[in-house]
């Protein structure tokens, strides 16, 4: 025991259980932290229940889907042509982003790694040898790299003038998606959508930048189409045949007619004559 008064005052109170004071007054805190509990373990049954119930959807493209999106280059004024179609598209695995040569991405995730927020314009240029794209960069397969910050070669509408590399994209190919483009400066940040426009351009600033040509919409309406009639199904039908029924119609005669036989016999007339018989033939 302490020596001091206040060791002997802990001591006291230690000994009779804190003290008539302190005995007498309810433990708001240790009641208060049951109700706490209580409340939090409730809350999360009602919320795990309802996350059960109501599963979150999958962020699209999701593993399976098939989704089209047109692409075009732009350097400093003049379309570039399509990539050819991926070389390794016939490798496995086949990249679940590619292109078949006809200006057309095309996202067909097969793993999580190319679906969802990871089906972005830098996963297919991930996918394609050869193809540089970064947020300063442009190197198309066969062609000399173009970066933000030097000029146009001779040759382009733009030649000579200071560009920089940008990514404009639309929505939809049709409106209103079609008329509110967005511009990226890294190509991570396109988030790839079906029915998507997107031109990558090196062109000087304020330049126009234009939409990916007509063909290459065109061949992304004929995929899209295509893959909406494949996906369909279609029942077998079934033919089922009833024998004719003859119906006569008022003013009209439906008639079978035997073949007719007829049969003449050769008549033959005698007159008698005393005396006389004569024969005459028809």
């Amino acid at each position: 025991m302490a020596k001091g008064d206040t060791g002997k005052w802990v001591a006291r109170a230690g000994a009779t259980g804190g003290g008539r004071t302190y005995r007498g007054q309810m433990p708001m805190k240790w009641y208060s932290s049951l109700v706490l509990i209580c409340l939090v373990g409730v809350a999360l049954v009602v919320y795990s229940r309802y996350e059960l119930q109501h599963p979150a959807a999958p962020v699209q493209p999701a593993v399976g889907s098939h989704w089209y999106q047109a692409l075009a280059f732009d350097v400093c004024g003049a379309l570039q042509p399509n990539l050819a179609a991926n070389p390794n598209a016939s490798k496995a695995p086949i990249p679940g982003i590619r292109t078949d040569g006809d200006g057309v991405i095309q996202v067909a995730p097969t793993v999580a790694s190319d679906a969802g927020d990871n089906a972005t314009l830098a996963r297919f240029v991930q996918h394609y040898p050869g193809l540089e794209l970064t947020a300063t960069t442009l190197k198309i397969p066969g062609t000399k790299a173009y970066t933000s910050g030097t000029s146009c070669p001779a040759g382009t509408p733009d030649a000579h003038k200071t560009a920089s590399l940008v990514v404009k994209a639309w929505p939809s190919f049709t409106p209103p998606g079609s008329n509110n483009p967005v511009l990226y400066h890294s190509p991570g940040d396109v988030k790839l959508a079906d029915g998507q426009l997107i031109t990558v351009a090196f062109v000087p600033s304020g330049a126009t930048i234009p939409k990916p040509s007509a063909s290459a919409i065109t061949a992304l309406l004929n995929d899209r189409a295509g893959a909406s009639s494949s996906s369909s199904t279609t029942t077998p039908s079934v033919t089922t045949t009833v024998p004719a029924l003859t119906t006569t119609t008022r003013g009209s005669a439906t008639s079978t007619t035997k073949p007719s036989t007829t049969t003449t016999a050769k008549a033959s007339s005698t007159t008698t004559t005393p005396g006389t018989t004569s024969t005459t033939k028809p």
